[in-house]
């Protein structure tokens, strides 16, 4: 048998591949609470049962789904951020495409983020997952940061985890105004938000 035949995926893969991209996309509109294997079934045309076989339950179907996002979001906004060279070039390209992502993701909403609302309080797998998911995330910004530091592009003094903090909040106020408040120009506000911060902890040439 050749390598490309073994290779290739199989039935189960792919129906299971497809069955998460439409999960994606409810979830996206209805929140990871609103997944239901019926309505997924209806929606891919197959019998509850067909979808069932490949998650044993909701909570998998879930966690798969979040799973699926975070995998986007690294490929979209932190793979092509990092081939950028080393200090300010790299962490401004990973906040441009962070927010080039969730301006895309305003029209249906950012799991991510809504997630994070859905399970704040609520104790279990998805919410342990969701901690990870954020934990990590701000561990890329910090170390991110403090390679701009070490490069000698932002100030040695600057607090790295304040700064996450502050770059994490424009970007749930982005959310919000795009999401609840329909505002046409938070992404431009939130790039505005980011330029100054950014501006504030430059380091200076002397």
């Amino acid at each position: 048998m050749s390598d490309a035949l073994t290779a290739a995926p199989r039935k189960g893969e792919l129906t299971r591949a497809a069955i998460v991209e439409a999960a994606l996309l409810a979830a996206s509109r209805d929140g990871l609470e609103g997944l239901t294997i019926g309505t997924l079934a209806d929606s891919m045309q197959m019998s509850k049962s067909g979808v069932f076989a490949h998650f044993g339950s909701r909570e998998e179907l879930q966690l798969a789904v979040l799973k699926a996002y975070v995998q986007r979001f690294v490929e979209e906004v932190l793979r092509p951020a990092v081939t950028k060279p080393r200090g300010l070039p790299r962490l401004e390209a990973i906040l441009e495409r962070w927010v080039a992502f969730l301006a895309r993701e305003m029209t249906r909403g950012c799991i991510m983020i809504a997630g994070a609302v859905e399970y704040d309080d609520v104790p279990g797998p998805l919410r342990d997952e969701m901690v990870a998911i954020i934990a990590g995330w701000k561990r890329e910004l910090i170390k991110a940061i403090r390679q701009a530091v070490s490069e000698g592009h932002l100030k040695a003094s600057l607090d790295a985890q304040q700064l996450v903090f502050e770059i994490y909040g424009l970007m749930l106020a982005m959310h919000q105004d795009a999401r609840l408040l329909r505002s046409a120009d938070s992404a431009k506000r939130a790039r505005t938000g980011l330029r100054r911060l950014i501006d504030a902890v430059r380091r200076t040439k002397n």
